[in-house]
């Protein structure tokens, strides 16, 4: 018999389903359940695509002897992470005070009222790796709240007050914003970059798209050693391992030092990053090599992780067929009756390592054991013949790879993670003249607008036709810099305004007077405390993507409320984030433009605007960061158009270019090149 999940939309949730334990969602039925029956709360905070996850679940969930004790004792409630993310930041917050550490699956015991007093990751069925057993733990916890229930609830309320205090980092004394903040932080975060295999800390190794892309941004600034730190990351992980060179996409992260074994899960939001570092890192290097990857890892999205009416699904899942990675890995023999051709396969031996004994657990992992450009200059191939001939093998083992049982997808539409891939494809449709990219990009904002926006509300997630959880911090501004980023390439005002009118709804909800902006709205029904997250993770923070947009909307509309928002948000942090730069990323993206110089480009053309259009042309024939540009195309404007547009006057019927730096505004110009040389103060990456 089914238990409550089985009315969820979740796919993790669903999967609890049928366990023997009386799982239930969140929310106040469980809660008053609880109070009601006087018992304390079995929390358990995991998601689809977690291997350790699957694993307890298998070796306790579906054991009926575990789920009589959880039953007996507990009222038991199971969360998704992805789609309550206040939920998981609280508790995570919680054990990582108690323990030190933290991870999924999140394990939590409560009380009736939500606070928490005890908590862990994994437990073992049975004692081993120096842990108790789940089983052992659940009878301590019902024991100890039968026989010393007060201390537990004064334990519980002491440590609900501690981690309450990370809602409340309030204003910064100093609101002044230093310039001289960039060059401390990136000197910070290239005295601990690791020069030999690429990246930040030991093993497990995360891809760190934010600091990356920050990196990127200071060599635009003239910092030599920042590119090559940011180049030098994409190159090492462009090899394969954590990347699957075969059907593109990136892994969630290395488990050794070199790149080459990953956990195996493919993450939504790290392929929407990654693929804009390699963006612009492709950009701004003229390196066709890492424009290829970012191509590959939108094919990929688009492939593998889209819904037909256009929405992306979170992630695959590590596991098939109950081994992780089995979908990816290759014997010897497979890739020589896959290549199908001796010539081809030794060929392919040049570029891979092809072990017959495989160089993981007996299987191989593709990954590059000579560049791509030294091969060419060995076989005296051009670059383009290489990668061709690689892209046709390539071609051949997903055409055999697609026989074999995929992993599972999560097929949940977050708004959030949507917004960084609407982004994403957006910049590259701009760039690259991708039409495709272009059309799917705007597919996903219609899907969005229409799938997660019911009765004026914008909601988190999306599946089978529900949607569930209120829109969060996040969700807001993500989504709204994916709009305008996409306003930026075809210039529908549509996306303009819809993004506009969401800024507004995000402060009104979220901004908190005594500093930063909540994560949670204040209409969340059953939650401990609103939650104020202010470090970027694998994702940005709420915080820092609502300062990128006041940035941003402030270019756009001139309006001086938004700013000072951002920049008080950004003093707050300014030191934090030059004494740890890579736990606030996003930040200092937001810290660069804000220090600027910004530019704004206010178009403004006599007619419709074609698709070859030579100022579109000469606008995007490189990349340009901290440029906003809006468009008017015909005159006249209105009070829906962005303000950057309006006031401009099209001088002589001829397309009149407004550029603008700060508050100081050159003569508009009426050519193409006469644009271009305007332009070109703003800083560019030159080799």
């Amino acid at each position: 018999m089914p238990n409550r999940l089985i009315y969820e939309s979740s796919p993790y949730l669903l999967h609890h389903a049928e366990n023997p334990v009386e799982w239930m969602p969140w929310g106040a039925e469980a809660f008053e359940k609880a109070k009601t029956e006087d018992k304390p709360i079995f929390l358990s905070i995991g998601y689809s695509s977690c291997h350790w996850c699957h694993v307890m679940a298998h070796e306790s969930f579906e054991d009926p002897e575990v789920a009589r004790i959880m039953n007996e004792h507990f009222i038991n409630i199971k969360v998704d992470r992805e789609e309550k993310p206040e939920i998981d930041s609280i508790y995570m917050n919680a054990v990582v005070s108690m323990t030190g550490q933290g991870g999924w699956p999140l394990s939590v015991f409560l009380t009736p009222e939500g606070e928490p007093f005890f908590g862990s990751t994994y437990f073992p069925p049975q004692r081993r790796y120096g842990m108790p057993s789940f089983s052992e733990v659940l009878l301590a916890a019902a024991r100890a709240w039968e026989k010393d229930r007060q201390e537990i609830r004064n334990t519980a309320h002491r440590l609900t007050a501690h981690i309450s205090t990370y809602a409340s980092w309030g204003h910064s004394p100093n609101h002044e914003l230093r310039s001289e903040a960039l060059p401390q932080a990136t000197r910070a975060i290239l005295s601990t970059y690791d020069w030999q295999f690429g990246g930040w800390g030991p093993a497990p190794r995360f891809p760190q798209p934010m600091s990356i892309e920050f990196l990127l941004l200071q060599g635009t600034r003239g910092n030599s050693e920042a590119r090559q730190a940011a180049l030098h990351h994409l190159r090492v992980m462009n090899r394969g391992g954590i990347m699957d060179v075969v059907g593109g996409g990136f892994a969630r992260y290395s488990t050794d030092d070199h790149w080459l074994v990953p956990h195996f899960e493919k993450m939504l939001y790290d392929n929407a990053q990654l693929a804009l570092a390699y963006l612009h890192g492709g950009l701004l290097e003229k390196d066709e090599l890492l424009l290829a990857t970012a191509t590959k890892t939108l094919d990929f999205i688009l492939r593998e992780l889209t819904h037909p009416d256009g929405g992306f699904y979170s992630s695959l899942d590590a596991d098939s067929e109950g081994v992780e990675g089995k979908f990816y890995l290759w014997s010897h023999a497979e890739l020589k009756q896959a290549i199908n051709s001796a010539d081809d396969f030794e060929w392919f031996s040049q570029v891979y390592d092809l072990p017959a004994s495989g160089n993981f657990d007996g299987q191989i992992i593709l990954q590059q054991k000579i560049g791509l450009e030294q091969l060419a200059h060995q076989s005296g191939s051009s670059l383009q013949e290489v990668q061709k001939r690689l892209d046709a093998i390539h071609q051949r083992l997903l055409e055999v790879r697609s026989s074999r049982s995929r992993p599972s997808t999560d097929d949940k539409v977050l708004l959030s993670w949507n917004g960084l891939a609407l982004r994403a494809l957006a910049e590259a449709a701009r760039y690259l003249h991708r039409a495709d990219y272009l059309k799917a990009a705007q597919k996903n904002a219609d899907f969005l607008l229409h799938h997660l926006q019911k009765n004026g509300t914008l909601y988190r997630s999306w599946r089978n036709g529900k949607v569930t959880q209120q829109a969060f911090l996040e969700d807001y501004a993500s989504f709204i810099l994916g709009l305008l980023s996409l306003y930026q390439t075809d210039f529908n005002l549509r996306w303009y305004q819809v993004a506009h009118v969401l800024t507004e709804e995000m402060i009104t909800q979220f901004h908190d007077p005594a500093g930063g902006f909540f994560d949670v709205s204040p209409h969340e029904e059953v939650i401990l405390y609103r939650t104020k997250d202010f470090q970027d993770q694998a994702t940005p923070c709420g915080n820092s993507l609502a300062t990128l947009v006041l940035l941003h909307m402030a270019e756009f509309t001139g309006e001086n409320r938004y700013r000072p928002l951002a920049e008080s948000n950004l003093a707050t942090f300014q030191d934090m984030m030059i004494r740890h730069p890579t736990a606030f990323g996003c930040w200092l993206q937001a810290l660069d433009f804000s220090i600027g110089p910004t530019k704004q480009l206010a178009l403004i053309f006599p007619a419709e605007i074609s698709e070859d259009n030579p100022f579109i042309k000469v606008l995007w024939n490189q990349f340009r960061p901290r440029l906003v540009t809006a468009v008017l195309s015909p005159p006249p404007a209105t009070e829906l158009h962005p303000p950057l547009v309006q006031h401009r006057p099209l001088q002589n019927n001829r397309t009149t270019a407004y550029i603008c730096e700060g508050f100081t505004c050159k003569q508009p110009v009426y050519s193409p090149e006469e644009m271009d040389q305007q332009l070109s103060g703003l800083p560019t990456m030159a080799a």
